[in-house]
C-alpha cells in the first residue's frame, strides 16, 4: 500500500501492550482513554452477558473515545477478561486481594479472552477476540506468599495476578492459547491488519 504510513494510537496505557507493538516494529502513540470499566460490567452482568461481548465492547468504547482526538490515526482499544467458572475477576486492588483471588484460581483451569478493536475516525474498521485456556497448579500458601513477596507490585496490574511472562509462570500447570494473548493483545491477528493497512511491511 503506498502513501503516507497511518499514525497508531493504542487506546491504553499499558506498557505491556505498547512493548509488545513496538518489538513487533509498531510505533505507537500511547493515550488512555477514561473508561468506567465497573460500571459495565457490572450491567453486563445483570444482562448476562458473555465476557467475549463485554471484553469487545470495552475495546471498542476505549478506542471511540480517543479517535475524536486523533482524525484520520488508527486507534486500537484493547481490554481482557478472565473467567473461571462463571466468575469474573479483575485486576487486585492490593495485595491481600491479590492473595485471596490465586487462592480462588489454584488448581482451577480458567479462561482469558483477550480483544481488540481498530477505529478510525469514528468509524469501527476490525476487531478480534481470541481466547485462551490456563490451568493453575495445586501451590502450597508458602508458595503463594513467596510468590506475591518476589513478584510485588506488579501483580496488581494484570486481572489475573500474574505475568505468565515472569515469575507468574511457575503458578502453572497447563497453558493453551496465544502466549500474545495470554498477555493482553491479539498480536497476530493485529499485525496482519496492520500489514494490509500499509503500517508495516507486507
Amino acid at each position: 500500500m503506498s502513501g503516507a504510513i497511518p499514525t497508531v494510537v493504542l487506546a491504553s496505557g499499558s506498557r505491556t501492550r505498547a512493548e509488545m507493538l513496538e518489538r513487533a516494529g509498531v510505533r505507537v502513540t500511547l493515550a488512555p482513554a477514561a473508561v468506567d470499566e465497573e460500571e459495565i460490567k457490572l450491567a453486563a452482568r445483570a444482562e448476562g452477558a458473555p465476557v467475549e461481548d463485554v471484553a469487545e465492547a470495552l475495546a471498542e468504547l476505549k478506542a471511540q473515545r480517543v479517535t475524536r482526538k486523533h482524525p484520520g490515526a488508527l486507534v486500537i482499544g484493547a481490554d481482557q477478561m478472565l473467567e473461571c467458572e462463571g466468575r469474573w475477576f479483575d485486576k487486585p486492588a492490593d495485595r491481600d486481594a491479590a492473595r485471596t483471588q490465586l487462592q480462588d484460581l489454584r488448581g482451577k483451569t480458567h479462561r482469558l479472552v483477550s480483544c481488540a478493536v481498530v477505529i478510525r475516525d469514528g468509524e469501527r474498521l476490525w476487531h478480534h477476540v481470541d481466547r485462551a485456556r490456563l490451568t493453575m497448579r495445586p501451590f502450597s500458601d508458602a508458595f503463594l506468599e513467596s510468590y506475591l513477596n518476589a513478584a510485588g507490585d506488579d501483580v496488581m496490574g494484570s486481572v489475573g495476578a500474574y505475568h505468565l511472562e515472569g515469575l507468574g509462570a511457575q503458578l502453572f500447570h497447563r497453558v493453551d492459547g496465544d502466549f500474545f494473548t495470554i498477555l493482553g493483545l491479539p498480536l497476530l491477528p493485529l499485525l496482519g491488519f496492520l500489514r494490509v493497512h500499509g503500517v508495516i511491511a507486507e
